[in-house]
């Protein structure tokens, strides 16, 4: 069955109702989310691994014949006095040696998905923007927002001032979840030295037809980010796996989103 929710204009009244399109009736499906995130997550993983030679650049060699000396078996630092002659040297186990199994480029980090489970995944998070208990189980603050998913008319995909969004944020009751994110505290260690003093965390995303306008108005804003309807993933609506985000569209995302193709989507069509 096709629900209606109401739309808002960007000073937060009423402008009228929307059909929302099949997608937001795909079941919630928590195990799968999980799944494409933490495939979809490895995708931007670098490869890493050791020189050859890291390690074994040092002059060093077991004794010959290697038994029958009295002594271990290492392979020893030689030279001519002073510094590490005579010291276990180059394998591994040894001081400044190499690694026994050195992490290699080779390995596969790359995890691949079906492609009916992650558009399952996609649909199925973006139902779940729907659900204002599933919102506020991941901790935003939603308190006096009173439909949900929330829509609002293009006029937001237009805005490029911060000033003209903080107003809107305003209006529409988000930005108290904007300011949770300001009571963080500090991290200590080598977070810290590494200049990573702080998680900034995520708040709002907004979901458009085209977001490069409101991209350079949320720049500074903690926590808010836009994506165009077509670039929408469960990286964004699910971060840290976790479901699901604060969500705003604009119609014309809406109107993307029923673009959606998916075979669960036939399915559900044929049964109605």
């Amino acid at each position: 069955m096709a629900s209606t929710v109401p739309t808002y204009t960007t000073s937060g009244t009423k402008e009228g109702e929307i059909e929302l399109p099949l997608v937001f009736s795909t079941p919630y499906r928590r195990e799968l989310i999980h799944k494409a995130f933490t495939n979809l997550n490895s995708h931007k993983f670098q490869p890493q691994g050791r020189h050859p030679t890291a390690g074994m650049d040092v002059v060093a060699d077991s004794n010959d014949p290697p038994t029958g000396q009295g002594v271990s078996r290492v392979a020893r630092a030689r030279g001519g006095g002073g510094g590490r002659q005579g010291q276990g040297a180059e394998v591994a186990s040894t001081r400044g040696g190499r690694q026994a199994h050195p992490p290699i480029v080779e390995k596969v980090i790359y995890k691949k998905l079906n492609k009916k489970e992650r558009k399952l995944a996609l649909c199925s998070a973006i139902a779940a923007t729907a659900s204002k208990e599933l919102v506020e189980s991941r901790g935003h603050k939603v308190e006096g927002i009173e439909s949900f998913p929330i829509i609002v008319s293009d006029d937001i995909e237009s805005v490029s001032k911060t000033s003209d969004m903080v107003k809107i944020l305003e209006s529409l009751k988000l930005t108290q979840d904007v300011k949770r994110l300001e009571s963080r505290k500090s991290r200590s260690g080598k977070s810290l030295l590494r200049g990573r003093s702080k998680k900034v965390g995520k708040s709002v995303l907004f979901v458009t037809k085209d977001s490069s306008q409101l991209s350079k108005a949320i720049g500074v804003l903690p926590g808010v980010e836009a994506r165009n309807a077509k670039e929408l993933s469960v990286l964004d609506l699910a971060p840290g796996s976790d479901p699901i985000r604060l969500t705003v569209y604009s119609k014309s995302a809406i109107e993307e989103i029923a673009k959606i193709k998916s075979t669960h989507l036939e399915i559900m069509v044929k049964t109605q």
